[in-house]
């Protein structure tokens, strides 16, 4: 049965010159009308989770989660002041070494 869909192909003629430009195939168009009504589907049922999900009511940010992230966020700024530290004594270290290097010329 495919194979006596596949042979009845529509050949379309767009420049009007009398020949076919190209065929195409009752399996084709039956392809191109499944994919557009699916996608029209998948639009329509996510339009509708996004309108329902706007009605629900915001998650209430506990206490515990609060102290989590402002825990987080302090051991990042100590983090990032132990690696300023750090890099003040190397740039001190060097300071030193390009001074006896300038000393010693």
């Amino acid at each position: 049965m495919a194979q006596e869909i596949e042979k009845h192909k529509i050949g379309l003629d767009i420049d009007g010159d009398g020949k076919p430009d190209f065929h195409i195939s009752i399996k084709t168009i039956g392809a191109v009308v499944f994919g557009i009504v699916s996608m029209a589907g998948v639009w329509f049922t996510l339009k509708a989770d996004i309108e329902e999900a706007k009605k629900l009511p915001h998650p209430p940010i506990d206490r515990v989660e609060y102290d989590l992230k402002d825990e987080l966020i302090r051991q990042t700024i100590m983090d990032t002041q132990e690696d300023v530290d750090m890099i003040l004594d190397k740039l001190e270290k060097l300071d030193e070494r390009l001074y006896d290097m300038q000393k010693n010329r």
